[in-house]
């Protein structure tokens, strides 16, 4: 059963960060979609679920990646769309330092250009090694870049915190990378 909660979370990821026409699904403009229409719309495609299931979904999901509404009438993901949302994130102020997890295949690009968020809304940050060796690892050998966040705060960069702890900016620059 748990296998099957990671493979409709993983849909349930596709549909809500990247693809909400592969159900005929409409999302507002904050990225909420109600929850009736995502079921149905997974049903119709042969993914079997209920509000049940759905609830165990965004409850044990081990990135905490969905939200419900207050009401749990409507749902959506809580970062990493590719497609244009708001997300109604507010600019705080980061830790002295982020870190990137990323594969060491991509450290000549990120040298080059920096950190870019290529097709998401943001670059991903974290405020622990362990997350970020964990995320670079799922591309291949991890390395962990450290991200002068306190730098690029002063200096007028903006930083997000997600609804489960993701740190997001713009692209950043090589001038706050550290690679060690």
């Amino acid at each position: 059963m748990a296998r099957d909660l990671v493979k409709l979370g993983k849909f349930i990821s596709l549909v809500l960060r990247h693809s909400p026409e592969t159900i005929d699904l409409k999302l507002d403009e904050n990225g909420w979609a109600e929850v009736a229409d995502l079921i149905s719309g997974m049903n119709k495609k042969g993914r079997r679920i209920n509000f049940d299931t759905l609830s165990e979904i965004v409850k044990t999901n081990n990135k905490k990646r969905y939200e419900f509404s207050e009401d749990y009438k409507k749902i959506r993901a809580c970062q990493g769309h590719s497609i244009e949302v708001d997300l109604e994130l507010t600019a705080v102020k980061p830790p002295e330092f982020l870190y990137h997890g990323t594969a060491v295949q991509n450290l000549a690009a990120i040298k080059a250009k920096g950190l870019k968020k290529i097709k998401r809304q943001h670059v991903h940050l974290s405020e622990d090694r362990d997350t970020a060796y964990n995320v670079g690892s799922r591309h291949g050998k991890s390395y962990i870049i450290k991200v002068l966040s306190g730098k690029m705060y002063e200096e007028g960069k903006k930083f997000y915190i997600s609804k489960n702890k993701v740190w997001l900016s713009e692209d950043i620059e090589s001038k706050y990378l550290v690679f060690e």
